[in-house]
């Protein structure tokens, strides 16, 4: 009986060891996990177009991270898994993050093509005061004119560098705008002779 009492004792302190050892482990397959999770995330472009989605899961990653150094494995373990699903969302978004931005970039440019429309008719109109800015507006002008062609075609692939272009092609369009709104209260040199010779 002194036998069994003592086995007994043996093998309750022998499973309390192997549950504590089981429990002092840093979780390897789940930060395994979750990385492989992150890395699928970032290849499929949730940086560009899931951002928030791919930061919030970044915080539980870093979170589960600082838990490992601090040898709470337990809480790690859970905040891996929490960290993975996260960026398994991210990847999820990435299509309709695309699509997004994509529309966004598409209107963009139809509002910057649309307000180019309206910079040529004021450049017509102050064609005779232009003189010494006529050979930038014509490099501009062409250029413009590739660079929105440029643009469209870029949706598809690189949405977000398109919406960017988007954003310099309107720089272009306010440069010259504010030089024709100068150019348009300049008087004209012409009407200022028949006034002196008046």
């Amino acid at each position: 009986m002194k036998h069994f009492k003592f086995s007994v004792s043996f093998m309750m302190v022998l499973a309390l060891v192997l549950v504590f050892i089981g429990c002092s482990k840093p979780p390897e397959a789940e930060q395994k996990a979750a990385q492989a999770a992150m890395d699928a995330a970032v290849a499929a472009g949730a940086d560009k177009y899931a951002a928030a989605d791919l930061d919030a899961a970044k915080k539980l990653w870093e979170a589960a991270e600082a838990q490992v150094k601090e040898k709470k494995y337990k809480e790690a373990k859970q905040v891996y898994v929490d960290a993975k699903a996260g960026f398994e969302k991210a990847a999820g978004a990435v299509e309709a993050g695309k699509k997004a931005v994509a529309d966004e970039a598409t209107a963009a440019l139809a509002a910057v093509e649309a307000a180019w429309k309206g910079t040529e008719e004021v450049a017509k109109k102050v064609e005779k005061k232009l003189k010494d800015k006529k050979e930038a507006w014509t490099a501009d002008a062409k250029a413009f004119g590739e660079n929105l062609k440029a643009a469209k075609e870029m949706i598809a692939a690189d949405a977000v560098a398109a919406k960017a272009k988007a954003g310099e092609l309107k720089g272009v369009i306010e440069k010259w705008e504010a030089a024709f709104k100068e150019l348009a209260a300049a008087p004209d040199k012409a009407e200022g002779k028949k006034k002196a010779k008046k």
